[in-house]
Protein backbone atom coordinates (compact mmCIF):
# COMPACT_ATOMS: atom_id res chain seq x y z
CA UNK A 1 0.00 0.00 0.00
CA UNK A 2 1.45 3.54 -0.63
CA UNK A 3 -0.19 6.60 0.06
CA UNK A 4 1.73 9.43 -2.51
CA UNK A 5 1.72 12.96 -1.67
CA UNK A 6 3.19 15.58 -4.25
CA UNK A 7 6.16 18.35 -2.87
CA UNK A 8 6.59 19.47 -6.17
CA UNK A 9 8.40 19.19 -9.89
CA UNK A 10 11.71 18.29 -11.22
CA UNK A 11 13.30 19.99 -13.93
CA UNK A 12 11.03 18.34 -16.77
CA UNK A 13 7.98 19.86 -14.65
CA UNK A 14 6.80 15.55 -13.79
CA UNK A 15 5.82 15.53 -10.46
CA UNK A 16 7.75 14.33 -7.19
CA UNK A 17 6.11 12.46 -4.59
CA UNK A 18 6.71 11.38 -1.05
CA UNK A 19 5.36 8.20 -0.09
CA UNK A 20 3.52 9.12 3.27
CA UNK A 21 3.34 4.94 3.83
CA UNK A 22 6.62 4.33 3.88
CA UNK A 23 7.84 7.40 5.30
CA UNK A 24 5.86 6.29 8.35
CA UNK A 25 8.82 3.44 8.32
CA UNK A 26 12.22 5.82 7.31
CA UNK A 27 12.02 8.97 8.76
CA UNK A 28 13.18 12.20 6.77
CA UNK A 29 15.60 14.83 7.25
CA UNK A 30 15.57 18.22 5.69
CA UNK A 31 18.84 20.30 5.90
CA UNK A 32 18.99 23.99 4.11
CA UNK A 33 20.62 27.10 5.32
CA UNK A 34 18.05 29.94 6.64
CA UNK A 35 15.96 31.49 3.55
CA UNK A 36 16.53 27.97 1.42
CA UNK A 37 13.00 27.11 1.52
CA UNK A 38 13.04 24.59 4.29
CA UNK A 39 9.99 26.05 6.21
CA UNK A 40 8.29 26.07 2.59
CA UNK A 41 8.97 22.50 2.09
CA UNK A 42 7.65 21.62 5.92
CA UNK A 43 4.66 23.72 5.38
CA UNK A 44 3.87 21.69 1.98
CA UNK A 45 4.41 18.57 3.70
CA UNK A 46 2.18 19.19 6.64
CA UNK A 47 -0.57 20.98 4.01
CA UNK A 48 -0.55 17.81 1.74
CA UNK A 49 -0.77 14.77 4.13
CA UNK A 50 -3.08 16.83 6.29
CA UNK A 51 -6.06 14.72 5.58
CA UNK A 52 -4.12 11.16 5.57
CA UNK A 53 -2.29 11.38 8.93
CA UNK A 54 -2.26 12.46 12.19
CA UNK A 55 0.63 15.63 12.89
CA UNK A 56 2.48 17.21 15.18
CA UNK A 57 4.84 20.33 15.22
CA UNK A 58 7.34 21.14 17.29
CA UNK A 59 7.30 25.01 16.34
CA UNK A 60 10.08 27.15 18.03
CA UNK A 61 9.56 30.20 15.89
CA UNK A 62 5.99 29.94 15.55
CA UNK A 63 5.71 29.82 12.13
CA UNK A 64 3.29 27.01 11.79
CA UNK A 65 0.68 28.01 13.84
CA UNK A 66 -1.43 29.66 10.53
CA UNK A 67 -2.12 25.86 10.25
CA UNK A 68 -5.12 25.99 12.83
CA UNK A 69 -6.90 28.59 10.93
CA UNK A 70 -7.11 26.28 7.26
CA UNK A 71 -6.60 22.69 8.15
CA UNK A 72 -7.82 22.95 12.11
CA UNK A 73 -4.94 21.74 13.88
CA UNK A 74 -4.78 22.89 17.56
CA UNK A 75 -2.09 25.40 19.29
CA UNK A 76 -0.79 24.66 22.29
CA UNK A 77 1.42 27.54 23.47
CA UNK A 78 3.85 25.82 25.36
CA UNK A 79 4.65 28.92 27.51
CA UNK A 80 1.30 28.67 29.07
CA UNK A 81 0.94 25.69 30.75
CA UNK A 82 2.59 23.11 34.02
CA UNK A 83 5.06 20.26 32.79
CA UNK A 84 2.26 17.99 33.95
CA UNK A 85 -0.38 19.89 32.02
CA UNK A 86 1.79 19.51 29.23
CA UNK A 87 2.06 16.34 29.87
CA UNK A 88 -1.46 15.23 29.88
CA UNK A 89 -2.39 16.99 26.66
CA UNK A 90 0.26 14.87 24.73
CA UNK A 91 -1.27 12.02 26.36
CA UNK A 92 -4.82 13.29 25.14
CA UNK A 93 -3.19 14.00 21.92
CA UNK A 94 -1.71 10.27 20.91
CA UNK A 95 -5.41 8.86 22.43
CA UNK A 96 -7.45 11.22 20.40
CA UNK A 97 -5.42 11.16 17.78
CA UNK A 98 -5.46 15.43 17.39
CA UNK A 99 -2.86 17.31 14.65
CA UNK A 100 -1.23 19.91 16.60
CA UNK A 101 1.45 22.84 16.75
CA UNK A 102 3.17 22.98 19.84
CA UNK A 103 4.61 27.11 19.77
CA UNK A 104 7.05 27.55 21.44
CA UNK A 105 8.18 31.03 20.66
CA UNK A 106 7.27 32.67 24.09
CA UNK A 107 10.48 31.04 25.67
CA UNK A 108 13.48 30.95 25.97
CA UNK A 109 16.20 28.02 24.24
CA UNK A 110 16.63 26.57 27.31
CA UNK A 111 12.89 26.08 28.13
CA UNK A 112 12.20 25.29 24.70
CA UNK A 113 14.42 22.72 25.19
CA UNK A 114 12.54 21.62 28.38
CA UNK A 115 9.53 21.87 27.17
CA UNK A 116 9.84 20.12 23.92
CA UNK A 117 11.96 17.58 26.22
CA UNK A 118 9.07 16.53 28.26
CA UNK A 119 6.12 16.94 25.58
CA UNK A 120 8.46 14.52 23.19
CA UNK A 121 8.47 11.99 25.72
CA UNK A 122 5.12 12.05 26.72
CA UNK A 123 3.83 11.31 23.49
CA UNK A 124 6.58 7.88 23.71
CA UNK A 125 5.96 6.82 26.43
CA UNK A 126 1.56 6.43 25.48
CA UNK A 127 0.26 2.74 26.32
CA UNK A 128 0.55 0.59 23.01
CA UNK A 129 -2.62 0.74 22.46
CA UNK A 130 -2.49 4.50 21.41
CA UNK A 131 0.48 3.83 18.85
CA UNK A 132 -1.40 5.35 16.15
CA UNK A 133 0.90 6.59 13.22
CA UNK A 134 1.79 10.47 13.54
CA UNK A 135 4.24 12.77 11.93
CA UNK A 136 6.16 14.72 14.21
CA UNK A 137 7.50 17.58 12.37
CA UNK A 138 10.64 19.09 14.39
CA UNK A 139 12.10 22.36 13.20
CA UNK A 140 15.28 24.29 13.92
CA UNK A 141 16.03 20.63 15.13
CA UNK A 142 19.84 21.58 15.69
CA UNK A 143 18.54 23.10 18.66
CA UNK A 144 16.87 21.00 20.63
CA UNK A 145 19.54 17.77 19.24
CA UNK A 146 22.95 20.00 18.94
CA UNK A 147 26.00 18.21 18.46
CA UNK A 148 27.86 20.01 20.82
CA UNK A 149 27.03 21.70 24.05
CA UNK A 150 25.95 25.01 23.89
CA UNK A 151 24.93 27.27 26.53
CA UNK A 152 22.10 25.85 28.18
CA UNK A 153 22.89 23.43 30.86
CA UNK A 154 23.96 19.72 30.67
CA UNK A 155 20.74 18.56 32.06
CA UNK A 156 18.50 20.42 29.49
CA UNK A 157 20.83 19.45 26.55
CA UNK A 158 20.95 16.06 27.54
CA UNK A 159 16.91 15.29 28.44
CA UNK A 160 16.19 17.29 25.14
CA UNK A 161 18.74 15.07 23.13
CA UNK A 162 17.64 12.08 24.48
CA UNK A 163 13.53 12.80 23.54
CA UNK A 164 14.90 13.58 19.84
CA UNK A 165 17.05 10.35 19.77
CA UNK A 166 13.70 8.22 21.03
CA UNK A 167 11.49 9.92 18.74
CA UNK A 168 13.94 8.93 15.40
CA UNK A 169 15.47 5.94 16.73
CA UNK A 170 12.89 3.81 18.31
CA UNK A 171 9.51 6.02 17.12
CA UNK A 172 8.94 3.68 14.32
CA UNK A 173 7.12 1.11 16.38
CA UNK A 174 5.29 3.24 18.30
CA UNK A 175 3.84 4.76 15.40
CA UNK A 176 5.95 8.24 15.58
CA UNK A 177 8.13 9.34 12.54
CA UNK A 178 10.30 11.79 12.61
CA UNK A 179 10.25 15.00 9.98
CA UNK A 180 13.69 16.76 11.27
CA UNK A 181 14.68 20.06 9.58
CA UNK A 182 18.13 21.59 10.14
CA UNK A 183 20.18 24.83 9.00
CA UNK A 184 23.17 22.47 9.24
CA UNK A 185 24.15 19.51 9.13
CA UNK A 186 26.95 20.15 11.40
CA UNK A 187 25.04 21.14 14.30
CA UNK A 188 22.80 18.28 14.65
CA UNK A 189 23.67 15.66 16.46
CA UNK A 190 24.75 12.12 14.59
CA UNK A 191 22.69 9.99 16.23
CA UNK A 192 19.75 12.03 15.15
CA UNK A 193 20.53 12.38 11.77
CA UNK A 194 21.93 9.11 10.83
CA UNK A 195 18.71 7.53 11.67
CA UNK A 196 16.68 9.13 8.73
CA UNK A 197 16.66 7.39 4.82
CA UNK A 198 15.09 10.20 3.25
CA UNK A 199 16.85 13.55 2.94
CA UNK A 200 15.67 16.74 1.14
CA UNK A 201 19.01 18.84 0.86
CA UNK A 202 18.45 22.35 0.31
CA UNK A 203 21.61 25.35 -0.53
CA UNK A 204 24.02 25.71 1.72
CA UNK A 205 27.61 27.42 1.40
CA UNK A 206 29.99 25.78 4.01
CA UNK A 207 32.12 23.22 2.67
CA UNK A 208 31.53 20.78 5.86
CA UNK A 209 27.77 20.82 5.35
CA UNK A 210 28.10 20.73 1.20
CA UNK A 211 30.42 17.54 1.83
CA UNK A 212 27.68 15.65 4.49
CA UNK A 213 24.51 16.28 2.32
CA UNK A 214 26.72 14.53 -0.84
CA UNK A 215 27.61 11.53 1.22
CA UNK A 216 24.11 11.41 2.37
CA UNK A 217 22.81 11.77 -1.29
CA UNK A 218 25.52 9.60 -2.21
CA UNK A 219 27.11 11.48 -4.66
CA UNK A 220 30.86 12.78 -5.25
CA UNK A 221 32.48 15.18 -3.48
CA UNK A 222 32.77 17.25 -6.82
CA UNK A 223 29.33 16.79 -7.52
CA UNK A 224 28.85 18.85 -3.98
CA UNK A 225 29.21 22.44 -6.07
CA UNK A 226 25.61 22.31 -7.01
CA UNK A 227 24.17 21.97 -3.66
CA UNK A 228 25.87 25.78 -3.16
CA UNK A 229 23.82 26.52 -6.64
CA UNK A 230 20.43 25.72 -5.90
CA UNK A 231 17.62 27.99 -5.63
CA UNK A 232 15.39 29.32 -2.72
CA UNK A 233 12.67 26.46 -2.84
CA UNK A 234 14.92 24.09 -4.94
CA UNK A 235 15.74 20.68 -2.75
CA UNK A 236 17.80 17.41 -3.85
CA UNK A 237 15.65 14.51 -2.72
CA UNK A 238 16.74 10.54 -2.02
CA UNK A 239 15.35 8.29 0.33
CA UNK A 240 12.80 5.06 -0.44
CA UNK A 241 9.61 7.31 0.29
CA UNK A 242 10.72 9.97 -2.55
CA UNK A 243 13.30 8.62 -5.26
CA UNK A 244 15.96 5.31 -5.33
CA UNK A 245 18.65 7.84 -6.95
CA UNK A 246 19.24 11.63 -6.00
CA UNK A 247 16.44 13.79 -7.51
CA UNK A 248 16.78 17.70 -7.83
CA UNK A 249 12.85 19.13 -6.60
CA UNK A 250 10.97 22.40 -7.31
CA UNK A 251 8.96 22.80 -3.66
CA UNK A 252 5.28 23.75 -5.27
CA UNK A 253 2.96 26.38 -3.41
CA UNK A 254 1.15 26.43 -0.13
CA UNK A 255 -1.77 27.76 1.51
CA UNK A 256 -0.62 29.01 4.67
CA UNK A 257 1.90 31.62 5.22
CA UNK A 258 4.19 32.19 8.61
CA UNK A 259 2.82 34.28 11.26
CA UNK A 260 4.93 37.13 10.66
CA UNK A 261 5.67 37.39 6.99
CA UNK A 262 9.29 39.12 5.26
CA UNK A 263 8.68 42.85 4.35
CA UNK A 264 9.68 43.79 1.16
CA UNK A 265 12.95 46.12 0.34
CA UNK A 266 11.43 49.66 0.44
CA UNK A 267 12.91 53.18 0.58
CA UNK A 268 13.49 55.18 3.79
CA UNK A 269 10.83 58.22 4.39
CA UNK A 270 12.04 60.81 2.40
CA UNK A 271 11.71 63.56 5.35
CA UNK A 272 13.72 66.32 6.42
CA UNK A 273 17.07 65.26 9.15
CA UNK A 274 15.09 68.09 11.36
CA UNK A 275 11.88 66.39 11.16
CA UNK A 276 13.17 63.08 12.08
CA UNK A 277 15.45 64.06 14.91
CA UNK A 278 11.71 65.89 16.44
CA UNK A 279 10.12 62.29 15.81
CA UNK A 280 12.94 60.26 17.50
CA UNK A 281 12.61 62.58 20.66
CA UNK A 282 9.44 62.96 21.41
CA UNK A 283 7.62 62.08 24.37
CA UNK A 284 10.60 59.37 25.38
CA UNK A 285 9.24 59.50 28.78
CA UNK A 286 5.97 58.21 27.78
CA UNK A 287 7.32 55.23 26.28
CA UNK A 288 9.21 54.39 29.29
CA UNK A 289 6.77 54.63 30.96
CA UNK A 290 4.30 52.43 28.67
CA UNK A 291 7.80 49.91 29.36
CA UNK A 292 7.18 49.78 33.20
CA UNK A 293 3.68 48.57 32.55
CA UNK A 294 3.07 46.33 29.44
CA UNK A 295 -0.18 45.54 28.22
CA UNK A 296 -1.25 42.25 29.31
CA UNK A 297 -0.42 39.19 27.11
CA UNK A 298 -3.59 37.60 25.54
CA UNK A 299 -4.91 34.42 27.85
CA UNK A 300 -4.59 31.13 26.64
CA UNK A 301 -6.74 28.93 26.99
CA UNK A 302 -6.96 26.55 30.29
CA UNK A 303 -5.25 23.13 30.37
CA UNK A 304 -8.53 21.36 31.04
CA UNK A 305 -10.65 23.74 28.26
CA UNK A 306 -8.13 22.87 25.77
CA UNK A 307 -7.95 18.63 26.87
CA UNK A 308 -11.47 18.63 25.91
CA UNK A 309 -10.67 20.72 22.57
CA UNK A 310 -8.61 17.66 21.39
CA UNK A 311 -10.95 15.44 22.77
CA UNK A 312 -13.56 16.64 20.89
CA UNK A 313 -11.09 17.20 17.69
CA UNK A 314 -11.70 15.38 14.02
CA UNK A 315 -8.99 16.44 11.33
CA UNK A 316 -11.28 17.88 8.93
CA UNK A 317 -11.10 19.04 5.04
CA UNK A 318 -10.13 22.57 4.43
CA UNK A 319 -12.78 24.06 2.58
CA UNK A 320 -16.51 23.98 3.38
CA UNK A 321 -17.32 22.51 -0.24
CA UNK A 322 -14.08 20.03 0.68
CA UNK A 323 -15.76 19.37 3.93
CA UNK A 324 -18.89 18.58 2.36
CA UNK A 325 -17.72 15.94 0.08
CA UNK A 326 -16.65 14.47 3.09
CA UNK A 327 -19.56 13.85 4.90
CA UNK A 328 -21.58 13.82 1.77
CA UNK A 329 -21.71 9.57 1.57
CA UNK A 330 -24.93 8.03 3.67
CA UNK A 331 -24.08 5.88 6.59
CA UNK A 332 -24.60 3.13 4.21
CA UNK A 333 -22.55 3.93 1.23
CA UNK A 334 -19.45 4.94 4.28
CA UNK A 335 -20.48 1.12 6.32
CA UNK A 336 -20.11 -0.33 2.02
CA UNK A 337 -16.48 1.85 2.10
CA UNK A 338 -15.43 0.47 5.24
CA UNK A 339 -16.52 -3.61 4.08
CA UNK A 340 -14.44 -3.09 1.25
CA UNK A 341 -11.10 -2.02 2.60
CA UNK A 342 -11.52 -4.52 5.59
CA UNK A 343 -11.85 -7.03 2.85
CA UNK A 344 -8.91 -5.66 0.85
CA UNK A 345 -6.66 -5.91 3.84
CA UNK A 346 -7.89 -9.32 4.19
CA UNK A 347 -6.60 -10.60 0.91
CA UNK A 348 -3.86 -9.36 1.32
CA UNK A 349 -0.53 -12.08 1.77
CA UNK A 350 0.28 -12.45 5.57
CA UNK A 351 -2.02 -9.79 6.57
CA UNK A 352 -3.88 -12.44 9.14
CA UNK A 353 0.46 -13.16 10.26
CA UNK A 354 0.52 -8.81 11.29
CA UNK A 355 0.12 -7.78 14.90
CA UNK A 356 -3.29 -6.36 15.11
CA UNK A 357 -2.05 -3.12 15.96
CA UNK A 358 -0.63 -2.82 13.08
CA UNK A 359 -3.38 -3.66 10.99
CA UNK A 360 -5.77 -0.92 12.85
CA UNK A 361 -3.20 1.50 11.71
CA UNK A 362 -2.95 0.17 8.10
CA UNK A 363 -6.85 0.28 8.85
CA UNK A 364 -7.24 3.97 9.99
CA UNK A 365 -4.65 5.08 7.26
CA UNK A 366 -7.01 4.05 4.30
CA UNK A 367 -10.05 5.23 5.35
CA UNK A 368 -8.22 8.59 5.87
CA UNK A 369 -7.06 8.26 2.27
CA UNK A 370 -10.48 7.47 1.79
CA UNK A 371 -11.82 10.56 3.44
CA UNK A 372 -14.16 8.77 5.70
CA UNK A 373 -14.50 10.65 8.76
CA UNK A 374 -17.47 8.80 9.93
CA UNK A 375 -18.06 5.21 10.22
CA UNK A 376 -14.78 4.64 11.72
CA UNK A 377 -14.54 1.87 14.49
CA UNK A 378 -12.21 1.51 17.37
CA UNK A 379 -9.70 -1.21 17.93
CA UNK A 380 -12.01 -4.00 19.47
CA UNK A 381 -15.10 -3.58 16.57
CA UNK A 382 -11.84 -3.88 13.81
CA UNK A 383 -10.39 -6.89 15.35
CA UNK A 384 -14.47 -8.81 15.34
CA UNK A 385 -14.75 -6.90 11.59
CA UNK A 386 -11.22 -7.98 10.42
CA UNK A 387 -11.99 -11.38 11.42
CA UNK A 388 -15.47 -11.53 9.50
CA UNK A 389 -13.46 -10.13 6.66
CA UNK A 390 -10.91 -12.73 6.49
CA UNK A 391 -14.17 -15.27 6.56
CA UNK A 392 -15.18 -13.76 3.43
CA UNK A 393 -18.53 -11.77 5.65
CA UNK A 394 -19.89 -8.95 3.70
CA UNK A 395 -23.50 -8.47 4.57
CA UNK A 396 -24.04 -9.86 8.16
CA UNK A 397 -28.22 -10.25 7.17
CA UNK A 398 -27.11 -12.17 4.47
CA UNK A 399 -27.39 -15.73 4.25
CA UNK A 400 -27.56 -16.19 7.81
CA UNK A 401 -24.41 -14.83 9.29
CA UNK A 402 -26.02 -12.78 12.30
CA UNK A 403 -27.69 -16.34 13.79
CA UNK A 404 -23.78 -17.61 13.16
CA UNK A 405 -22.25 -14.52 14.65
CA UNK A 406 -24.95 -15.20 17.42
CA UNK A 407 -23.29 -18.50 18.30
CA UNK A 408 -19.82 -17.01 17.98
CA UNK A 409 -20.50 -14.43 20.55
CA UNK A 410 -18.48 -16.46 23.06
CA UNK A 411 -15.34 -16.54 21.06
CA UNK A 412 -13.04 -14.54 22.00
CA UNK A 413 -11.84 -11.94 18.73
CA UNK A 414 -8.94 -13.79 18.52
CA UNK A 415 -10.17 -17.26 18.00
CA UNK A 416 -13.01 -15.84 15.56
CA UNK A 417 -11.89 -16.29 12.28
CA UNK A 418 -11.25 -20.17 12.12
CA UNK A 419 -14.56 -20.66 13.65
CA UNK A 420 -16.21 -18.62 10.65
CA UNK A 421 -14.67 -20.04 7.83
CA UNK A 422 -15.64 -23.61 9.32
CA UNK A 423 -19.03 -22.22 9.72
CA UNK A 424 -19.02 -21.16 6.26
CA UNK A 425 -17.98 -24.65 4.95
CA UNK A 426 -20.46 -25.91 7.01
CA UNK A 427 -23.56 -23.89 5.86
CA UNK A 428 -22.13 -24.08 2.20
CA UNK A 429 -21.86 -28.13 2.72
CA UNK A 430 -18.00 -27.99 1.28
CA UNK A 431 -15.23 -30.17 2.65
CA UNK A 432 -13.90 -29.29 6.06
CA UNK A 433 -10.73 -26.64 6.18
CA UNK A 434 -7.75 -27.98 5.82
CA UNK A 435 -5.43 -27.75 8.96
CA UNK A 436 -3.39 -25.56 6.68
CA UNK A 437 -6.39 -23.35 5.88
CA UNK A 438 -6.81 -22.82 9.34
CA UNK A 439 -3.40 -22.24 10.71
CA UNK A 440 -3.53 -19.46 7.46
CA UNK A 441 -6.66 -17.66 9.03
CA UNK A 442 -5.35 -17.68 12.43
CA UNK A 443 -2.15 -16.57 11.40
CA UNK A 444 0.25 -19.45 12.79
CA UNK A 445 2.56 -21.52 11.23
CA UNK A 446 1.32 -24.50 13.74
CA UNK A 447 -0.88 -26.84 12.83
CA UNK A 448 -0.93 -28.78 16.66
CA UNK A 449 -2.40 -24.99 17.53
CA UNK A 450 -5.48 -25.44 15.47
CA UNK A 451 -5.68 -29.00 16.66
CA UNK A 452 -5.75 -27.66 20.20
CA UNK A 453 -8.13 -24.87 19.09
CA UNK A 454 -10.54 -27.59 17.57
CA UNK A 455 -10.46 -28.95 20.75
CA UNK A 456 -11.21 -25.73 22.58
CA UNK A 457 -14.25 -24.95 20.38
CA UNK A 458 -15.54 -28.83 20.88
CA UNK A 459 -15.46 -28.25 24.78
CA UNK A 460 -17.22 -24.83 24.07
CA UNK A 461 -19.85 -26.82 22.50
CA UNK A 462 -19.69 -24.91 19.57
CA UNK A 463 -18.99 -27.94 17.40
CA UNK A 464 -18.40 -31.69 16.58
CA UNK A 465 -15.36 -33.31 15.20
CA UNK A 466 -16.35 -36.76 13.38
CA UNK A 467 -13.38 -38.12 12.00
CA UNK A 468 -13.95 -41.60 10.12
CA UNK A 469 -12.07 -45.25 9.75
CA UNK A 470 -10.31 -43.16 6.58
CA UNK A 471 -9.14 -40.72 8.78
CA UNK A 472 -11.34 -38.10 7.09
CA UNK A 473 -12.70 -35.34 9.03
CA UNK A 474 -15.77 -33.77 9.29
CA UNK A 475 -16.80 -30.61 11.47
CA UNK A 476 -21.01 -30.26 12.55
CA UNK A 477 -22.59 -26.93 14.27
CA UNK A 478 -25.28 -29.01 16.36
CA UNK A 479 -27.12 -25.54 17.20
CA UNK A 480 -27.72 -24.77 13.90
CA UNK A 481 -28.17 -28.25 12.10
CA UNK A 482 -24.83 -27.40 9.82
CA UNK A 483 -22.37 -30.02 9.24
CA UNK A 484 -19.43 -29.91 6.60
CA UNK A 485 -18.16 -32.57 4.46
CA UNK A 486 -15.61 -34.86 5.28
CA UNK A 487 -12.10 -33.69 4.16
CA UNK A 488 -10.01 -35.77 2.39
CA UNK A 489 -7.39 -37.54 4.20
Amino acid sequence: MSAPIQIGIDKNDSPITIDVEELLATRLLVQGNSGSGKSHLLRRILEESASLIQQIVIDPEGDFVTLAGVFGHIVIDGAAYSAQELARLAGRIRKHRASVVLALDGLEIEAQMRCAALFLSALFDAPHEQWFPALVVVDEAQLFAPAVAGEVSDEVRRLSLTAMTNLMCRGRKRGLAGIVATQRLAKLAKNVAAEASNFLMGRTFLDIDMARAADLLGMERRQAEQIRDLARGEFLGLGPAISRRPVAVRIGAVRTGAKVMMQKMAPPPNAAPDDLHALLHADLHLDQAAAIAPTPAARQPAAEDLIKQIAGHVTEALEPDEQAQMFAPSQDEVEAAVANILLEMAAEEGSTFQPQSKLFQDFTVRCRMQRLTAGHVDMNQFRRRFAMAVAGIIDVERDGWREILRVAAVLPDDVLAPFLVIARAAREGLPCPADEELARVYGTNSQGRIRRLLDHYERSGLIVVRNDFSGRRSVSIPELGFATEPLEA
